[in-house]
């Protein structure tokens, strides 16, 4: 027996809707005209993604090094074994989504323990691709408590093989409701000696990425989880009371699921809104000072935080020496500011690009999707 949710109530359905309608808007920008800025949104988007997911975990990366992770460049100030960790992940992610890109995809055992081996493969102790070799249990890191406990050893490999069947054949009336109850068994189960949350976290996102409405970049509720952790681990263990009882009522589960979703593309969306103007702006901006228009792809990363020659260089698709120009070029117009030496060298947004951005700013989108809509 298995965690189960078997349908969405009224008000569950109605979110649905709404998140469907935003990320139909969003499909507008990233998948059905995509612009020149949208391969540089996806990989920022599966940067904070792979940040945020490892964090709940308390593996710690700079937004820059993320970054440097999804371009296959060397990090500026990570650690060696935050950074095995990190590429661990990064090629689980891509494993996955590219796996899920076949219509005859199906998430076997197999392909749950290749991810699981990947994002672990550099503590051995993890036993990478493996399941655990006994019991296991979570404790509170400050009060050495016990928290949660997986299912019991020998139910472990028949609890998987229900789940699988869930995931690849189950009658389910809603992706969102299938991907969030997988990571939720996935959880709950705690197959693995470690990586459990990511190995689910990642599961969660191949679900979703088999729906064809945008890239799968967009599709992960990874970035919500990271900045939303307390919250996450709270419901879990609401659910779970404390190890596997699937006969718990999952409802504040999947409702944290739809609202994290609902939120992540809200954000997605308004990101989307801001670069657009933005970058309209900076191509404005470089045409006039008679600087090469592929140029405003550092102004608009620098815009967003901080810009790195091999940021921008895969943004712009350039030599090594042309980003290097490009970019004392924008310094000495005054449109990015230098900081650090050599490796660590990057460039911050000058005076006017910060008011562009500022003037394109818009609100964050914190509602609650479940709050009455009115009297």
């Amino acid at each position: 027996m298995l965690f189960t949710y078997h349908s969405l109530d009224d008000q569950e359905k109605r979110v649905e809707e709404a998140i469907a309608r935003i990320r139909s808007d969003l499909r507008l920008h990233v998948a059905a005209e995509p612009r020149r800025w949208t391969g540089w949104l996806a990989r920022m988007t599966r940067a904070r993604a792979l940040a945020a997911s490892n964090s709940v975990e308390g593996i710690n990366v700079s937004q820059d090094d993320a970054i440097a992770a999804i371009d296959g460049e060397d990090p500026a100030n990570t650690d060696r074994d935050t950074w095995r960790a990190v590429i661990g992940y990064r090629e689980a992610m891509n494993y996955i989504l590219q796996r899920r890109q076949s219509p005859s995809f199906r998430i076997t055992e197999d392909v749950l323990l290749a991810v699981h081996f990947m994002i672990c493969q550099s503590d051995l102790a993890a036993h990478p691709g493996q399941y655990r070799p006994g019991w296991v249990g979570v404790r509170n890191a400050q009060t050495g408590d016990l928290v949660h406990e997986g299912v019991d050893r020998d139910q472990l490999e028949p609890r998987i093989q229900e789940l699988l069947d869930y995931v690849n054949e189950g009658d389910v009336e809603s992706l969102f409701l299938r991907a969030a109850m997988t990571h939720l068994n996935l959880a709950m189960l705690h197959p693995f000696t470690d990586g459990n949350g990511r190995t689910a976290r990642c599961i969660h996102t191949a679900v979703l990425a088999t729906d064809g409405i945008v890239a799968p970049e967009f599709s992960s509720i990874e970035e919500y989880v990271g900045y939303n952790q307390q919250e996450y681990y709270d419901v879990l263990s609401e659910v779970g009371g404390g190890g596997w009882n699937p006969t718990r009522n999952a409802k504040p589960w999947v409702r944290f699921c739809l609202v994290g979703h609902y939120r992540q593309a809200q954000t997605i969306l308004r990101r989307t809104r801001e670069i657009e103007g933005i970058y309209g702006e900076l191509l404005n901006l470089v045409r006039n000072n008679d600087l090469p228009e592929r140029t405003a792809m550092a102004l608009l990363q620098a815009a967003f935080g901080r810009v790195r020659n091999s940021s921008y260089r895969v943004s712009a698709d350039v030599s090594k020496n042309l980003a290097s120009r490009d970019l004392k070029m924008l310094v000495d117009a005054g449109f990015l500011t230098p900081d650090g030496e050599k490796r660590g060298r990057f460039y911050l947004a000058g005076p006017i690009v910060g008011e562009i951005r500022r003037r394109f700013r818009l609100p964050r989108g914190v509602d609650d999707p479940f709050a009455p809509s009115g009297p």
